[in-house]
């Protein structure tokens, strides 16, 4: 898989420097199938094969979350989604894809060890479902049995959100030990297996920090954060220049929104940037019964205000923080 012309971009605005906002190219977010994989409960997190063909994600409500599966039809639709084969038992969330599409990295709250309890986290000053990294491996017909990764990266029982480089290093989030504000790692993958993880260095704790979706080439990584005022969780890009990152930038009030836009995602050809919101349709007033009845529908399906996945093109962004 080509990604040149990603790394050719970060490396083209690492030595330009970075601003703090990036703004001026019109992006209108489009919603991912609607009433399909994007629907009434919280949808988030795809993660594509190589071909793209096939996306495992996570849907839930406050009560449980599974990781489901879809495979685009002949017709160019999805199909209609189905538990993935390693999810269901327990509380499966943010599926990540290696980028070969060897294996995939997702959080489960499912015990240790057979006989053990299940998970239990603890961050926002309470006791939560906990979560630790869990890897299946691709066989001929399916998956491997999920197996847990080693303590160097499950350092705790509050472990969310992977993401995985070409080389299989690992990007996730974990609270602070000093603030309990998630912050950013990365463990480096070596002799298959990993380096201790270590805190990404734009991360330091001082702000709710999440998500992280890193390139295969780890020139660039999207994230969610806290670190404006009064905004909730937005979403930021950040560029590599070899062993440094640069200063993060916001990616603008038309991807961003007043509501919870977090859980971004590249698509499997680096084409796409997948992310979760909040936001719901503005409906326009005054409207026609035919209107009225569609909007009643929507939210019925899943405009709603749960999270919902929606996309843009990533060339778009790209081009919006070259300005």
């Amino acid at each position: 898989m080509n990604y040149s012309i990603i790394s050719i971009v970060a490396i083209a605005l690492a030595a330009m420097g970075t601003a703090h906002s990036a703004e001026s190219v019109d992006i209108v977010p489009t919603i991912f199938a609607p009433g399909i994989l994007s629907g009434p409960a919280h949808d988030s997190a795809p993660a594509f094969t190589p071909s793209g063909d096939v996306v495992y994600f996570g849907r839930s409500n406050p009560q449980q979350s599974t990781i489901l599966v879809s495979e685009r039809r002949t017709d160019g639709l999805w199909s209609e989604p189905r538990i993935a084969p390693f999810s269901g038992t327990w509380n499966d969330m943010e599926p990540a894809m290696s980028p070969d599409g060897r294996f995939l990295v997702f959080i489960s709250n499912r015990p240790d060890r057979e006989d053990g309890p299940k998970v239990e986290g603890f961050y926002n000053g309470s006791k939560q479902n906990g979560g630790r990294l869990w890897r299946v491996d691709r066989l001929n017909h399916g998956w491997s049995a999920p197996t847990l990764l080693p303590t160097n990266v499950n350092t705790n029982a509050s472990i969310y959100a992977p993401s995985v480089a070409a080389d299989g290093s690992l990007y996730f989030m974990t609270p602070d030990a000093g603030s309990g504000k998630f912050r950013l790692f990365r463990a480096q993958s070596h002799n298959d297996s990993y380096r201790s993880a270590q805190p990404l260095p734009f991360s330091d704790g001082t702000a709710t920090d999440v998500d992280p979706a890193v390139a295969p080439d780890e020139s660039f990584l999207v994230f969610g954060s806290g670190r404006i005022a009064n905004r909730g969780i937005d979403l930021f890009i950040v560029f590599r220049d070899g062993q440094d990152w640069g200063e993060p930038i916001h990616l603008g009030d038309d991807i961003n929104t007043s509501k919870s836009d977090a859980e971004p995602r590249l698509a499997a050809d680096g084409q796409t940037l997948y992310f979760s919101s909040e936001r719901v349709v503005p409906v326009q007033f005054p409207r026609t019964p035919e209107q009225a009845q569609a909007d009643v529908a929507r939210m019925q399906s899943w405009d709603n205000g749960n999270y919902n996945i929606w996309q843009v093109p990533l060339s778009r962004l790209m081009a919006r923080v070259r300005q």
